[in-house]
């Protein structure tokens, strides 16, 4: 007779919005109050940081005929914002610094860097996970509304409509991380 064998159970990740943890459907407590989940990745607020938008060329670069030569460039930055003890538990700030530099023929039409930033509470996350969830979940939510602000902002500069395009957070994340075993694995050798 032929053994089964014990899976293990993965625990999924709880996401909500708002001021208050959602607890998973179901899940109380024996006086029928509801239960924190185990883990939780919870969006407490959203907001932009900071905003600067330059145009050294104006009002000159609205003459011109030359299509502009234009980078985008974009960071993540985070700090803990509680000293909670317990690993994988706490609160964050996640901030993703977006900087786009358009140029024509080598000077600045116009600069333009905000800083999108959001407060996240995790819960009961192992180590090994909260890289993840800081440089691919948080910058995945706040993309969006950095790019709403940077092609708003450049819109009232005067400049045509900026849309950024999606960025993969994951794939970065992996090559990051293949990067660092292999600077790990080369600095043993």
């Amino acid at each position: 007779m032929a053994k089964a064998k014990a899976k293990k159970k993965a625990t999924p990740v709880q996401a909500s919005a708002g001021t208050e943890p959602a607890a998973p459907a179901g899940a109380t407590e024996g006086n029928g109050q509801a239960q924190a989940p185990a883990n939780q990745f919870t969006l407490q607020k959203v907001y932009l940081k900071d905003a600067s938008f330059e145009s050294p060329m104006s009002p000159g670069v609205f003459t011109q005929s030359q299509s502009p030569q234009v980078d985008v460039q974009m960071n993540i930055e985070h700090q803990r914002l509680d000293q909670s003890e317990e690993a994988g538990t706490g609160f964050y700030e996640v901030v993703l610094v977006v900087t786009v530099t358009s140029k024509i023929e080598g000077d600045i039409a116009f600069l333009c860097e905000m800083q999108q930033a959001g407060i996240f509470q995790v819960r009961g996350m192992e180590e090994e996970a909260m890289g993840y969830i800081i440089d691919v979940a948080c910058p995945n939510i706040l993309l969006p509304f950095a790019r709403e602000a940077v092609s708003e902002t450049v819109q009232r500069g005067g400049f045509p409509q900026l849309l950024i395009n999606p960025v993969n957070f994951e794939a970065l994340y992996m090559q990051g991380r293949a990067q660092a075993e292999a600077a790990g694995s080369e600095g043993q050798a």
